[in-house]
């Protein structure tokens, strides 16, 4: 159940709870993998899915892969905006490339496809370590 306060009298930007930042994240299926190898800092957007708080992502051999593989550490970013009110979640995590035939059968069972029309064979799972989240009411600012 979310501890979000749409209420006019609420806080305009509210911190959102981990479990807050669970149900948001469910609700979506956009996001920002960023990645870091040496001084070059990559970001990729990606379909996911959340499944017992983690984060999956297919994607096919090439850069992503690479990186991920070189550094496992990443950051994870989902937002959504709407006509009154936004939200952005942040994970910082570490990333796997699922092996084993026990991970990949499970991950092959969840909805988890492609928007993209290629083959990607590599499921990635994203373990968190650490996550934030704002909610913003949207509004005229204040006179200054």
């Amino acid at each position: 159940m979310s501890t979000i306060d749409t209420s006019v009298s609420a806080d305009v930007v509210q911190k959102l709870s981990e479990d807050d930042c669970w149900e948001l994240l469910q609700r979506e299926q956009l996001g920002r993998l960023v990645v870091s190898v040496g001084e070059r800092i990559d970001i990729f957007p990606i379909n996911y899915l959340v499944d017992q708080r983690r984060i999956l992502f297919r994607t096919a051999e090439g850069t992503k892969l690479v990186e991920l593989t070189i550094v496992d550490q990443v950051v994870f970013e989902v937002d959504h905006v709407d006509t009154t009110s936004g939200w952005s979640v942040v994970v910082h995590g570490t990333a796997h490339t699922l092996s084993t035939s026990a991970e990949i059968a499970a991950a092959d069972a969840l909805s988890l496809r492609s928007w993209v029309p290629t083959t990607k064979f590599n499921v990635v799972e994203i373990t968190p370590h650490e996550m934030t989240g704002r909610y913003v009411q949207f509004g005229e600012e204040p006179e200054r």
